[in-house]
């Protein structure tokens, strides 16, 4: 138990302890709790009543969107010192959540009950800055997402995509099916095998079961 708060500490000063200040630090520390969550997990879903907010401290959270048929739509990443602005304003408005988060990788996330974040946005100019950098982050990446989808053909789309997973991850192997990625992409899975095989005939990439990886970023 001790171990755990010591860790939360280390990893809340480094990951928020530049931005924020001393005395709101302490209270985050005070007033949250830090969540070790496996791979592939849902931590909220849509539908879900929200009672806290998430920072990602370590990790990658992807946030994406279903429609009436059950189909999913990427939106944007979180990742460390990251939280989500979909999430943020679900809670402001008191409503359910509209989106699903799914953790990337095993991650450590930071749960804030609401009341806390409303007290804090009265008490501390660096929160309210911290949460309006947030949500114009998160706008900016939604931006970037109508655009990919809108201008982009799909094979540019796929590139950006791995790409984007290969930098989120720090890593050239992405670890994720054909499937997950025409979900992803809100394609299908016979397409995109087919889009993979044409970067793998141009050295782009490198298949294998369950595996692809990039030759370079």
């Amino acid at each position: 138990m001790m171990k755990m708060q010591e860790q939360k500490i280390e990893l809340i000063k480094n990951s928020l302890g530049y931005i924020l200040e001393e005395e709101l630090v302490a209270e985050i520390i005070n007033n949250s709790q830090l969540k070790e969550i496996e791979q592939d997990k849902v931590i909220v879903n849509v539908g879900d009543e929200l009672n806290n907010i998430p920072i990602v401290l370590e990790g990658s959270i992807k946030i994406s969107r279903e429609n009436e048929e059950g189909d999913e739509l990427l939106l944007y990443y979180i990742e460390g010192g990251d939280t989500c602005a979909m999430t943020l304003q679900c809670c402001v408005r008191h409503t359910k959540s509209e989106i699903r988060a799914t953790t990337m990788e095993k991650s450590l996330i930071l749960m804030i009950p609401i009341n806390m974040m409303e007290v804090w946005l009265h008490k501390y100019k660096s929160w309210r800055e911290y949460i309006l950098q947030s949500y114009h982050t998160r706008m900016t990446e939604l931006m970037e997402t109508i655009d990919a989808i809108t201008f982009m053909r799909l094979d540019e789309r796929l590139l950006k995509y791995l790409t984007d997973q290969a930098k989120l991850l720090g890593s050239l192997e992405i670890n994720h099916t054909h499937q997950q990625i025409a979900e992803d992409l809100h394609s299908s899975r016979v397409v995109i095998s087919r889009l993979l095989k044409q970067l793998e005939i141009k050295k782009i990439i490198t298949i294998h079961r369950n595996k692809i990886i990039l030759k370079s970023i």
